[in-house]
């Protein structure tokens, strides 16, 4: 009998020294960003210039006294021998310090006078004469590995450097949280860090179009840097042990890749 209780009390010890150490795991991890990824749709010059002047007149500075230091605006890179396209994009990126920091945005917006008389253009544009055509909005949690997002070190003018923004989709909720284990667990993540891609962040998509998927954004101080950089990567033998994991295999099932440029007033 005495031997049975023993046991009993030893079982309930080692209990509460894993619940214990779990929760101190827990308390001890780092907070991660919340993002919000914001891309508007747009078909005229006139819209854009409208745009960008509430961006960079209305909106960032509000945001900015929101509390939110750096925000991130970009556009589609456009090769010169190109044709306009029939549709103009524009991207911003705001990294919130959580969830409920989001949350909380559109009602400091309201009550803030300055960004309702500077943007008034934009809030109150007509009905037959819209600022966009459609607007789409992701949000997003970061990775474990970089739990805070990072300005990128580089020398070269905005107009030159290329910002390449991935979208890699899941074939399944389970397969997109495989590759986000590749990024983390697995040292995808290090690995960007070593070969210095200059990640501005990486994240989980929480609620978006291409769900399952993760989005991350590195950048460079051009094309030919851009192109130098994925070259060391593929041929990387960290890289080729990574990727000819059994555990690995399959778990992309689309990979949207977007070349960037941060506009002149971006603060990122």
């Amino acid at each position: 009998m005495k031997h049975v209780f023993r046991t009993r009390i030893v079982a309930v010890l080692a209990l509460l020294v894993t619940i214990l150490t779990s929760v101190a795991s827990w308390a001890a991890a780092p907070k991660r960003d919340f993002y919000q990824l914001v891309i508007y749709r747009l078909k005229t010059a006139e819209q854009e210039s409208r745009l960008d002047n509430y961006l960079q007149n209305a909106y960032m500075p509000a945001l900015h006294r929101a509390g939110i230091e750096k925000v991130g605006v970009f556009k589609p890179i456009i090769a010169t021998d190109a044709a306009e396209p029939a549709e103009k994009l524009v991207y911003v990126f705001i990294p919130f310090k959580s969830q409920d920091e989001w949350a909380k945005l559109e009602g400091k917006l309201a009550s803030d006078k300055t960004y309702l008389e500077d943007g008034k253009d934009y809030i109150d544009t007509p009905w037959d004469k819209p600022v966009y055509t459609r607007m789409e909005s992701i949000l997003m949690r970061a990775f474990v590995d970089q739990p805070h997002f990072q300005m990128p070190a580089l020398s070269s003018p905005k107009s030159e450097r290329v910002y390449e923004f991935r979208s890699y989709e899941g074939p399944s909720e389970k397969l997109y949280v495989n590759k986000v284990d590749m990024f983390n667990a697995g040292g995808e993540v290090k690995l960007f860090k070593r070969l210095n891609f200059n990640a501005v962040f990486y994240s989980e998509v929480i609620s978006g179009a291409a769900m399952p998927n993760l989005i991350y954004m590195t950048t460079f101080e051009n094309k030919a840097d851009r192109d130098a950089h994925w070259k060391a990567f593929g041929a990387d033998p960290e890289w080729k042990t990574l990727s000819a994991i059994p555990k690995y295999q399959h778990n992309v099932s689309k990979n949207d890749t977007r070349f960037l440029r941060p506009t002149d007033y971006s603060d990122i």
